[in-house]
């Protein structure tokens, strides 16, 4: 949004104000930090992916999808540890994700995932209990582990190898989203599951999987803590001041032409809080009670104020 002096037949010379709200759930770090911070996701979401594959998926014959998936099937057909199959599978992917998408960079930050995810598996494996074995909660306590943990590798800028690879790649080269690219790659795995496992269990995993998926791309786009609201006033510039001086928020006019009219009608966007919403619906209430008020979700809002501009990491 440009926040230069705007001037118009009906306002004076403004400018954007100072923008004051809170940051996004997941506020990324600037700086040195920023590395240690990415780590962090990296090594935290391949221990909530590895413990919800020993929790939910491993005890009750539930193939969560992709490479850990294939290692699923081997644990119970020829007896191998889940998490030693999940590393040697993901020895080719790695070379592709070094060659196709982000360099050492991206194969160091994978290479860490998926040793910290096949360590947490089979480490794990003999200390912990399946907490359930009702299908419902296993689709929405495991779905809801893993797609958070997937997210936060993500987030990271690492993957946690196997298809996450593969989504990874259609993600940059084809526009696909990495939670859809995941979910179709995952239905041709348990297409072949289904003659392993019988049908319920594939059932459950691909609830599983779209619950992951839903979980993952929310993780990835942050949660929406802002609402973008469109204002339509007869006194415009006594709203704006109103908006300056109370809230403390930036305003921005949009030329806009009254359908049925044909006259000029700016529009003002505001950008607030969530938790701010209600004042402003009172503010403008009280200064235009006649006034258009339309508010909708912000799904991210970068900038001053909110959310810091992600910086692209080179090499």
């Amino acid at each position: 949004m440009e926040g230069t002096p705007v001037r118009g037949p009906w306002q004076g010379r403004f400018d954007s104000g100072t923008i004051r709200g809170v940051g996004s759930l997941f506020r990324a770090p600037r700086g040195r930090a920023e590395v240690v911070y990415d780590y962090a996701e990296v090594v935290l979401g391949s221990v909530l992916v590895g413990l919800g594959t020993n929790w939910f998926f491993v005890p009750n014959k539930v193939v969560s999808g992709g490479v850990t998936g294939i290692a699923i099937i081997a644990h119970y057909v020829v007896g191998t540890p889940v998490g030693l199959v999940v590393f040697a599978l993901n020895l080719p992917l790695l070379w592709l994700g070094w060659r196709f998408i982000g360099g050492m960079r991206f194969f160091a930050r994978t290479l860490v995932s998926v040793i910290v995810l096949s360590l947490t598996i089979d480490l794990t494996a003999p200390c912990l209990t399946p907490p359930t074995t009702d299908r419902l909660l296993v689709i929405c306590y495991g779905g809801l582990l893993d797609g958070l943990g997937m997210g936060l590798v993500f987030r990271g800028r690492g993957t946690t190898g196997g298809t996450d690879v593969l989504a990874r790649i259609a993600h940059r080269h084809l526009g696909v989203g990495i939670g859809q690219a995941l979910l179709a790659i995952n239905v041709v795995i348990f297409a072949g599951a289904a003659f392993i496992f019988g049908a319920e269990p594939v059932m459950v995993a691909l609830a599983l999987a779209f619950v992951s998926a839903r979980v993952l791309d929310l993780v990835q786009a942050g949660f929406s803590v802002a609402r973008t609201a469109l204002i339509i006033a007869a006194e415009p510039r006594a709203v704006m001041d109103a908006v300056f001086a109370r809230l403390g928020r930036g305003v921005t006019v949009l030329d806009a032409l009254g359908g049925y009219s044909g006259e000029p009608r700016p529009v003002l966007m505001v950008v607030v809080a969530a938790h701010e919403v209600g004042r402003l619906k009172r503010l403008v209430a009280e200064v235009d009670p006649k006034a258009f008020v339309a508010i909708v979700p912000a799904q991210e809002v970068l900038g001053e104020g909110f959310a810091p501009h992600a910086r692209e990491e080179k090499g």
